[in-house]
């Protein structure tokens, strides 16, 4: 049976079908949505906030209680989107704003710009470039280096 959710900011409604995860209603809106591990829920690049509904969703288990702790923007409504199942009505989804280092095409064209949305780090979501700061040549050397960081770790915990 279908349930109905909320997305916000961007108040939009999906339907899903009962015991889907959060991350299927993401992805049919087109968000951009990384799914770094896989969905396996190893990295923080689905990481939400509930704002209604938390009893009508799966209970957090170990591996996203792990990956939660690392997140440096996590609160108590947080979940990551591909380990939260829908199993009732009545849940409202925040997605957080900003985009993640490896969904920028071409690191070095953004050197002089002005970041048009918040860029975070795919393992913590922590800040790194807030949205409206012009991008300097050393956020560019540490933003490569993130991205040389995240995808170490990210292969370390495929192989695992």
């Amino acid at each position: 049976m279908a349930k109905l959710i909320k997305l916000d900011p961007i108040n939009v409604e999906v339907s899903i079908q009962t015991n889907d995860n959060l991350l299927s209603a993401l992805l049919k809106k087109d968000l951009s949505v990384m799914k770094e591990c896989g969905g396996r829920g190893m990295c923080a690049t689905c990481h939400v906030y509930i704002t209604e509904g938390m009893e009508s969703l799966s209970p957090v288990n170990r591996r996203e209680l792990r990956s939660l702790e690392v997140i440096t923007t996590c609160t108590k409504f947080s979940r990551l989107a591909c380990q939260a199942r829908v199993l009732g009505e009545g849940v409202v989804v925040e997605v957080p704003s900003g985009m993640y280092i490896s969904e920028i095409e071409n690191i070095e064209d953004l050197i002089g710009r002005r970041a048009e949305d918040n860029i975070l780090h795919p393992i913590t979501g922590t800040v790194l470039v807030e949205k409206d700061k012009l991008i300097t040549r050393s956020m560019i050397t540490q933003l490569k280096d993130t991205q040389v960081e995240a995808s170490d770790y990210l292969a370390k915990t495929r192989d695992a």
